[in-house]
């Protein structure tokens, strides 16, 4: 009979059957299923299996916590189920198949943003300072920022707008980079494709709109002349070239000899899509973006010009992600200059003052997320000082929620901003400090719309997020408490089991343990600071963590390699003489790079001695692919072990500091 045998014919069954699943494959501690449709999977059933220590969906995949011995279970699994286990890379493109148009969009959008993200994060704070040293007048009764009265603030405020530039005015390279590395192709012509749409030859994006179309430079081919024009801050402009790039080189690629690809590919990719660049996919950015300005400023005009501002609250923050945001300065332009002041400013400011507020929001929500918090709280902070980009892509866009609930918040704030009338002076800083540029005689009315926009998105965001992230993360209190009992009531004879498996692969009666040395050189913090719900909620079991200052894992005593993940390198387990079993895994989701940066030194069923080294990884490349390296250590079983102690808050050295105790 096999090990499994009962719960894996339940999880069959509860799962929705066969037929049912779309691909299934494991890592260290879970197994993966991408379902047809994942309403048939019976949570609650499933969560009741012996094996089974809980359940959660991320990215279409639907997971099922097994701990150590998921590898046997998952063989035994396909065994009776009759199906073939793939790779987890195939799991992720058939999760992508469970996604509708909208999520696939965001998803991508997601993808091609995820590199950019510190460089937005850092180019938002920058912004954000300057506006406050140099946009701001605090001085000589409004008349004068601090830039404006000390000759240090001014030389910073303008070398700040190096680091500015290269961020935003450039972000097109950035972009079009992006989508090469995503899609595979050769991502130095990306660079050379996002620098052409950004030439300094080239007239500058932000000044189009104010430049007659007679004194716009123009390429003259004698038979055709094309526009001069820059695409600086523009996103779609961008992708559309980046894409033209990469399915040119894919084309070329394929019907190109080898012999001659070096040569015909660059060229026949790079030449034809920068002529496009500049003759269709730029053009057909400023149609839109013409068309975009002329419809809000007809409709603010019209008179549905309050329910015109809830739409333009509503959408905002989507305009901004697509770079067509920058056009709105033309008609804040000539707002100033038909009325004395604009009402669209004002509109703009609370956009950004919700977007920040949702993130907030996150930021309470995901406090114990010590890698979610180090984009959420600069997002933050350049969001309230008037730069959505790095909430919008870093945050709010990848979960989705919090930017419908940013938005819900700004479009009620507009309309209560142009219900009142709120005017602005002229373009301002964004953000909190928006007031400053509003006309006096309406601060009372901003202030309210301020607070709408405030308090709106962020209890919206609270509400929405403690519901959705915990049923992805959270396995609730009834689940826990009886995933708990179960796991109790079977630990003693599982751990009985343990010591004479660990006794027979020794050979002789098992030397008795007080501790488990440290596995690996830097700081132990508490399981609890996990950026991993399945871990910093003890689902696998009690243990403790390590912030890596050293690349090898070694072993914590003499021990017994139980098991590996011998495709990714990533994590093993292993059995002690008094039966206590350990898991070790390196980074969080750290699976996803299939084995790069990861280098296995031992195998399954191998005996090491304290100090063997079990694993050497690569921390630079777990952070370049966007993971944290924290390392778990948690006890899956306690074996004869009584009294455990799980020691943390100190700087540990491998093999030689003690960090679990016990009897």
């Amino acid at each position: 009979m096999a090990k499994y045998e009962n719960d894996v014919k339940q999880l069959l069954t509860l799962i929705g059957g066969k037929e049912n699943i779309q691909a299934v494959s494991h890592c260290m501690t879970r197994m993966r299923f991408v379902l047809i449709d994942p309403k048939k999977a019976d949570e609650k059933a499933i969560e009741k299996i012996p094996s089974v220590k809980g359940t959660f969906t991320q990215a279409g995949q639907y997971q099922v916590i097994i701990g150590n011995d998921v590898a046997v279970f998952y063989n035994e699994f396909t065994a009776y189920a009759g199906i073939e286990g793939v790779s987890k890379d195939a799991v992720k493109a058939a999760a992508k198949t469970n996604q509708n148009p909208l999520q696939k969009i965001m998803s991508a959008l997601g993808e091609i943003f995820a590199p950019l993200i510190p460089a937005l994060i850092c180019g938002g704070l920058v912004l954000g300072f300057r506006n406050v040293i140099g946009e701001i007048n605090f001085f000589n009764d409004g008349t004068q920022s601090l830039a404006d009265i000390s000759q240090f603030w001014a030389g910073t405020y303008n070398f700040l707008w190096l680091i500015g530039e290269a961020v935003f005015h450039l972000l097109p390279v950035g972009i079009v980079w992006s989508i090469t590395k995503k899609m595979g192709t050769t991502q130095i012509l990306g660079i050379v494709l996002g620098l052409t749409l950004v030439s300094s030859q080239l007239l500058n994006g932000f000044s189009v709109a104010d430049t007659p179309a007679a004194d716009i430079p123009v390429w003259d081919f004698g038979f055709a002349k094309v526009e001069m024009i820059g695409y600086q801050g523009q996103v779609i402009a961008a992708m559309m070239a980046g894409f033209v790039l990469v399915y040119l080189e894919k084309f070329f690629k394929k019907y190109c000899p080898e012999v001659i690809s070096m040569i015909v590919v660059p060229f026949c990719s790079l030449v034809p899509a920068v002529i496009i660049a500049h003759t269709i996919v730029g053009p057909i950015g400023w149609k839109i973006g013409d068309a975009i300005a002329n419809v809000v400023y007809n409709g603010l005009m019209s008179p549905f010009g309050v329910a015109f501002a809830g739409l333009f609250g509503l959408l905002y923050a989507p305009i901004v992600m697509t770079g067509l945001h920058h056009m709105t300065n033309a008609i804040d332009s000539q707002l100033t200059s038909l009325y004395k002041g604009t009402i669209l400013w004002p509109m703009i400011a609370l956009s950004n003052i919700a977007q920040g507020s949702a993130v907030l929001a996150m930021s309470i929500l995901q406090k114990k997320n010590e890698r979610a918090q180090q984009v959420n709280i600069p997002a933050c902070i350049s969001c309230y000082l008037g730069v959505t980009e790095p909430a919008l892509f870093g945050v709010n866009l990848k979960y989705g929620f919090p930017l419908v609930c940013g938005m819900i918040g700004s479009a009620i704030a507009a309309m209560i901003s142009v219900g009142s009338g709120v005017q602005a002076f002229s373009i301002g800083v964004g953000g909190l400090p928006g007031i400053l540029s509003i006309k006096p005689e309406f601060y009372l009315y901003f202030l309210l719309a301020m607070a709408v926009a405030i308090v709106v998105p962020f209890i919206l965001t609270m509400i929405v997020g403690s519901r959705k992230l915990s049923r992805e993360a959270l396995l609730g209190e009834d689940a826990v408490a009886e995933e708990e009992a179960g796991t109790q009531s079977g630990s003693e004879i599982q751990s009985d089991e343990s010591v004479r498996a660990a006794e027979e692969s020794d050979g002789e009666t098992a030397e008795p343990l007080t501790e488990l040395k440290a596995g690996l050189t830097g700081k132990v913090i508490p399981l609890d600071d996990v950026p991993d719900n399945v871990f910093s909620q003890h689902v696998m079991g009690d243990g403790i963590a390590i912030e890596p200052e050293s690349d090898t894992v070694v072993a914590p005593a003499n021990a017994t390699v139980n098991a590996v993940m011998a495709d990714t390198g990533h994590a093993c387990g292993l059995t002690f003489a008094n039966g206590m079993e350990l898991l070790i895994h390196i980074g969080v989701d750290t699976v996803d790079m299939n084995g790069d940066g990861f280098t296995l030194l031992v195998s399954e069923g191998q005996k090491v001695k304290a100090g063997t080294p079990l694993i050497r990884f690569d921390k630079e490349k777990i952070h370049a692919a966007g993971h944290p390296s924290v390392t778990v250590f948690i006890v899956t079983e306690e074996g004869n072990a009584k009294g455990i102690q799980y020691l943390s808050g100190m700087e540990a050295v491998a093999g030689e500091t003690p960090v679990i105790r016990f009897q």
